[in-house]
């Protein structure tokens, strides 16, 4: 079903025209804003302009058609190379967008933004993210052609598409970017295309200075099927835009390998003197430059001026689109009206709705003392609900014995090649393996999210979200679906000691606005706040979950886990339904907040425990309810949380008190740890008469 690309290229003098427009476009826009980066847009003028006009199948008229090609500009600080595409293109920006750069609720801000400018397929900034969000979305269309048409011969389902992606020098030499495309080369990505502009200019000016690697081998080395292309190869600058295109041919005849292509450009080409310098790369080139580059150009020395001509030319894209999406919905309408199941699956995924009845395979766990870890409650989750859940998938960064992540009896998603006996698998399997790379799961988690319309997660351990931070920094501002699935959460995992142990990365990810930290305290708890994840789908979650075992408390004695869903709620009420001091406790410190209010109680100090499973929630809720579970007329309150307490204040007030870990970890049991670290009943009894003396009670 992908669109036929001919064998020749037609490039007529208009298309000419039009490139030496965008050119144009990109310095008057740096100009008059004063600041940006015009040297790419100019050197991937003709490479862009092919893409949007020659090559992929898109419909500007509608840019959130399902069987359109994906593009990525992992080269974000260009975001002109992909604006000014848009704007010719007809997906709604107009010159005046333009010469709004970077300007406030401009629909072309410095870096493009998801859901804000037509057009634009994610977020992208921080180098090597959109490499990472390309080979996500590569991974998501295999995976939803193998829930929709997996028979399908090669090129013949609806759900067949490309995702292109430029990328630049700064993004190759991001680890995130080694990362995703080594894991890409393992997947056999043939879906993939990305081009690399290799100006060899970075700020610093020439990148020769800290960069000297063969990339062209290195993606070899990765298992892509790799292009060169080099404008500069003559001695005499010449774009010789045929030998691109016909590179980009052979990459999508390429089926079994993702493609690479070098592309070697002088940036800021032709600019008379500051081309192929660091003094074009991000900032503005001067009234001087520009009108000499404009003459050099054969255009009219104006700000902004475009001949009729050009974008007539150009918005004939639009009929070209229309026509291959009419196409494509006459293929897909045969497609749905066969298909059964598969067709009712796809529009439950495309509406965002949930199967009806689902929730009650969620299980729920009988009280038990001894209890089980939260993260094998996770695990059990998953595999009692991936059955009724094909949109959910994922997996972990080499850890998911330890964390979880594989639902029993579910197969991998590999090339047939790549499965072993651990874990047996094909091309539309659903469980995923990442290797030991967190900071290339987090982003191209972000590109599956992005594609649509599955549900991914990945796993690794807590303290490891170190390396997934940038990653997970965009999924909250995209506000992605994103599931973090975050283990051993504290010192309680023991042994491994203060490498391993996370003490001040819960506050630091509730730092993180539109990020959900949730730590449930026993088994129910977590597949409530699972169920609730998934019935959200509005934002990324992140569940932190312990190595060790927890009581899976009686419901009987305490309050529903139901209330888990709110954020806070009130686990256990103190006698006489008035407490004189409240106990605040998430995850696994909860049972130690038990402890401790029955020995409060035997004293005669009625107590309150609020089990506080995700703040972002709890401050979500109406503030008479959170007024109902923290009534500000109870001053003495002390929180307990093994990590650090900044955060707390906030809810405990002036006369509260923290149970909190203040430095680093040790190796040891996880029994001897909360013990020599103050985490124990007696000690939070302590913190309450504290707390108590400082309301004069």
């Amino acid at each position: 079903m992908n669109a036929h690309t001919p064998q020749t290229l037609e490039w007529s003098d208009l298309d000419l025209r039009a490139v030496d427009t965008v050119r144009a476009l990109a310095m008057d826009a740096v100009e008059k804003t004063g600041s940006g980066h015009p040297g790419t847009a100019m050197s991937l003028a003709p490479a862009a302009y092919m893409l949007f006009q020659k090559i992929m199948r898109h419909d500007p008229s509608d840019p959130e058609w399902t069987g359109r090609d994906r593009f990525v500009l992992s080269i974000g600080h260009s975001s002109l190379t992909l604006y000014i595409q848009l704007y010719l293109a007809g997906y709604g920006l107009e010159l005046e967008d333009l010469k709004n750069l970077r300007q406030w609720e401009s629909r072309t801000p410095g870096h493009p933004e998801f859901s804000h400018t037509p057009g634009v397929e994610t977020t992208t900034g921080p180098l090597g993210q959109g490499v990472g969000n390309a080979v996500g979305m590569a991974m998501a269309a295999r995976r939803e052609r193998g829930l929709f048409n997996p028979d399908a011969g090669p090129g013949a389902s609806p759900f067949d598409h490309h995702i292109y992606a430029f990328c630049s020098d700064g993004d190759v030499q991001e680890g995130v970017s080694h990362e995703a495309s080594a894991l890409a080369g393992t997947q056999k990505l043939g879906n993939l295309i990305m081009i690399w502009d290799d100006n060899r200019i970075s700020i610093e000016d020439d990148t020769r200075i800290a960069h000297s690697e063969d990339v062209a081998a290195r993606y070899r080395a990765y298992g892509w099927h790799v292009e060169e292309v080099d404008w500069t190869a003559g001695g005499e600058y010449v774009e010789d835009v045929d030998a691109l295109y016909q590179a980009i041919r052979r990459g999508k005849a390429e089926t079994e390998r993702p493609t690479f292509i070098r592309l070697s450009t002088i940036i800021g080409w032709p600019a008379p003197n500051k081309q192929n310098s660091g003094a074009i790369h991000g900032a503005a080139m001067g009234e001087a430059e520009v009108s000499a580059t404009k003459q050099i150009l054969g255009l009219p020395d104006e700000p902004f001026a475009v001949e009729d001509e050009v974008i007539e030319h150009a918005r004939r894209v639009v009929d070209r689109g229309r026509e291959a999406r009419a196409a494509w919905e006459v293929e897909f309408k045969a497609w749905h009206e066969s298909a059964g199941e598969r067709a009712e699956l796809f529009d439950r995924l495309v509406e965002g709705r949930l199967p009806e009845g689902w929730e009650k395979a969620v299980p729920s766990f009988e009280p038990d003392e001894k209890g089980i870890a939260t993260r094998k409650a996770s695990g059990e989750f998953l595999s009692a609900v991936a059955p009724l859940l094909p949109e959910l998938w994922g997996g972990s960064a080499d850890l998911a014995g330890s964390n979880n992540t594989t639902p029993k009896g579910e197969p991998s998603f590999l090339p047939f090649d790549r499965a072993s006996e651990m874990f047996p698998g094909s091309p539309y399997g659903r469980v995923l393996h990442f290797g030991v790379r967190e900071h290339g799961m987090g982003t191209i988690l972000n590109g599956m999210a992005l594609h649509g319309p599955t549900r991914p997660y990945g796993g690794t351990f807590l303290v490891f979200s170190d390396y997934m931070r940038p990653a997970v920094r965009l999924a909250a501002i995209m506000q992605l679906p994103v599931t973090y699935v975050w283990t051993h959460d504290s010192i309680g995992l023991g042994e491994d000691g203060p490498t391993h142990q996370p003490v001040e990365h819960l506050w630091a990810l509730r730092a993180i606005h539109g990020l959900d930290v949730i730590r449930p305290a026993d088994a129910n708890e977590t597949a409530v706040v699972w169920r609730s994840v998934i019935e959200r789908g509005d934002r990324p979650s992140a569940l932190a979950l312990t190595r060790q075992n927890v009581p899976t408390l009686d419901r009987e004695e305490y309050a529903s886990a139901e209330g888990a869903v709110k954020g806070g709620y009130v686990l256990a009420e103190a006698d006489g339904d008035a407490p004189e001091v409240i106990v605040i406790a998430t995850g696994s410190e909860v049972q130690i907040a038990l402890e401790a209010r029955k020995a409060l109680q035997e004293a005669g100090t009625p107590t309150r425990v609020v089990s506080m499973t995700c703040v972002e929630w709890f401050e979500r809720q109406s503030e008479e309810y959170r007024e109902q579970v923290l009534p500000s007329s109870v001053r003495a309150r002390v929180s307990v949380e093994a990590g650090i307490a900044m955060g707390w204040r906030e809810y405990v007030g002036d006369a509260g008190e923290s149970v909190s870990l203040e430095h680093y970890g040790a190796s040891a049991s996880y029994q001897v740890l909360y013990e020599k670290f103050g985490f124990t009943s007696e000690a939070v009894v302590e913190a309450a008469r504290r707390s108590l003396a400082k309301t004069g009670s």
